[in-house]
């Protein structure tokens, strides 16, 4: 899960292909014009399904973003996971980033659940509650509770993961993927110390989201 694996998601594999051989084949029928905008969906899928390797901060109760993009909740709600109050931040997701999902720290997997639900923009506040979305109870070897939550969006449709419960996780190591903009939210013990702010941009595996104390 962590490095060396590809610069390019395995996730994406199957749509690099496919479009590459689209392109390819109505280039060679048809020429660029036609081609063209087989090309810039090509090229498209190569940025957004690059998967660079990530520095990963190293230190005790450190918890990193699970995911690239822009924060928009910084706040103490509910958990609708574990049934407790707890410490929400989210992380937005827009296109261009990329949307490789890392474990936020060092945990095991202790139960995971999947929602069918909507796609509404993964930006607004019910999209917690009513997009589709994927959600891991995590638990730290000293036994704090976290619950990291997979959101699909208006464009992105599909949430992978590649782990559930008994799964063994590091903090920066790569579970999943969600493709074509979404979001991602994290539920943390309250008297957790945020380290970001409102609108800061984050990227997955090393920015530093908070500390467990």
């Amino acid at each position: 899960m962590n490095y060396p694996h590809p610069l390019l998601a395995r996730e994406g594999w199957p749509i690099l292909i496919g479009g590459g051989v689209a392109a390819l084949v109505v280039t060679l029928w048809a020429g660029w014009a036609w081609a063209s905008p087989l090309w810039l969906f090509f090229v498209f899928c190569v940025q957004f399904f690059r998967d660079p390797p990530r520095q990963i901060p190293v230190g005790e109760g450190l918890v990193v973003s699970p995911a690239d993009g822009r924060v928009i909740v910084v706040e103490e709600v509910d958990d609708p996971w574990l049934k407790r109050r707890a410490l929400k931040i989210s992380v937005f997701m827009n296109v261009f980033n990329v949307h490789a999902n890392r474990s936020p720290l060092d945990a095991t997997v202790k139960q995971r659940w999947y929602t069918p639900g909507r796609f509404l923009n993964a930006a607004v506040a019910k999209a917690s509650t009513e997009n589709e979305r994927n959600a891991l109870w995590l638990q730290t070897p000293d036994g704090k509770d976290i619950t990291c939550v997979q959101i699909a969006g208006l464009i992105a449709r599909r949430i992978l993961c590649h782990v559930d419960a008994g799964a063994v996780l590091e903090r920066g190591g790569r579970y999943g993927f969600i493709r074509f903009g979404s979001r991602v939210d994290l539920y943390l013990p309250v008297g957790t110390e945020p380290r970001v702010t409102l609108g800061e941009k984050v990227s997955s595996g090393s920015t530093v989201l908070a500390h467990l104390v």
